[in-house]
């Protein structure tokens, strides 16, 4: 029988004040009122019938995604949480964790969220910069960013992230200095730095924006990593950086290939079952109206992961942890025998990409050249 992983919960809410021309997540334009009461009700419905995942487990973290999931008040997810909450065992101190946009001007509502049982934000900045942000389709301002950064600690915040990107259009090593010096200084526990990439089925991919030249990427992200470290902020996954304790438990679970249930419009869900060790991600329907239609199904698809590819999504996370995992964790989290593997990590260790020792874990050749070093587990 399967050693079951932890048991996370992500909440899709997925409607906008304006769809970025980078997005590629599942959100739709808000109207003039959204059907909270009916949406939240909707999840706990949702939750209800993915209740047989729990599989006696509680749960680690709560992630509210989007989307905006501040466009909905600190009323809706008192409710929501506290029903959640008698419908499975939460973990002491457990975190959860909701995203919000400076833009929604949801700050002032920043110490209700925290009364409601949320305790971590994390922030969508993305910039500094007005150009840049106009570029980016963001309705807020770099000030505004400020303010609710501001606005975060006065409610009783002390554990958020902020999210930025770097890698804008037309931006230059200066700028993207300029942003993460401005985070920094405006004091968070994390920052999620990544750069900015342009997915099919976005108005950017449409219509390229003028990005910067590798060379000046490159620049970047070595100029930003060592000012990040200068700064106090351990990167411990390619684009996640904590002072002291604060890692992104949510995310770590993500990353150690545990479980999590999906639940909202275009939620995903991956499951473990405890006796025939099968592994599923399943999919919610991705358009509100559906999602909130009681004739429909919540569940829009579903797949087993089929043997031959554990091992490449399980390294797929893993080893985007700069510390890696224990190499025991991969029998434990895929039901595999190490012996599966065992030729491909001997060769990963020859070519310098993987460390010796018993944690799988990449050298910095190997985090550098992840794909090359991912290919050999496929």
């Amino acid at each position: 029988m399967l050693k079951l992983p932890p048991l996370s919960l992500y909440i899709h809410v997925p409607w906008c004040i304006k769809k970025c021309p980078y997005c590629d997540f599942n959100s739709h334009k808000a109207s003039d009122t959204l059907p909270e009461a009916e949406y939240t009700q909707t999840l706990l419905e949702d939750f209800k019938q993915e209740a047989s995942a729990i599989q006696g487990r509680k749960l680690h973290s709560i992630f509210i995604g989007g989307g905006t999931p501040s466009l909905l008040s600190a009323d809706a997810y008192h409710f929501l949480l506290s029903e959640l909450s008698r419908l499975a065992t939460f973990e002491a101190d457990m975190e959860i964790t909701m995203e919000a946009n400076p833009g929604t001007y949801e700050h002032d509502r920043f110490q209700a969220y925290l009364a409601a049982g949320i305790n971590r934000i994390s922030l969508g900045v993305q910039s500094f910069q007005d150009e840049k942000l106009k570029a980016l389709g963001r309705i807020h301002s770099g000030q505004e960013a400020k303010n609710a950064i501001a606005q975060l600690g006065d409610s009783g915040f002390s554990n958020f992230n902020i999210d930025l990107m770097h890698g804008l259009p037309n931006q230059s090593q200066e700028d993207a200095l300029y942003d993460l010096q401005q985070a920094i200084a405006l004091k968070p526990a994390h920052i999620s730095w990544y750069q900015l990439t342009v997915e099919p089925n976005t108005v950017f991919y449409s219509k390229p924006p003028k990005l910067p030249e590798d060379d000046t990427l490159w620049a970047i992200q070595e100029a930003g990593q060592q000012l990040l470290a200068e700064a106090g902020f351990q990167q411990y996954e390619i684009s996640a950086y904590s002072k002291g304790n604060r890692r992104s438990q949510h995310n770590l679970n993500y990353w150690r290939f545990g479980d999590y249930i999906g639940i909202g419009a275009g939620a995903h869900g991956k499951l473990t079952h405890q006796t025939t060790g099968e592994i599923i991600r399943n999919w919610k329907t991705r358009m509100p109206s559906d999602y909130l239609n009681a004739e429909k199904q919540f569940e829009a698809g579903r797949r087993t992961i089929e043997t031959d590819d554990k091992s490449i999504e399980f390294f797929m996370n893993a080893l985007r942890l700069n510390e890696g995992v224990e190499a025991a964790l991969f029998s434990e989290r895929t039901g595999l025998s190490g012996s599966a593997v065992a030729k491909r990590i001997k060769m990963a260790k020859e070519k310098g990409l993987l460390t010796d020792g018993l944690r799988l874990q990449p050298t910095e050749q190997g985090r550098l050249f992840l794909n090359d070093l991912l290919a050999l587990f496929t």
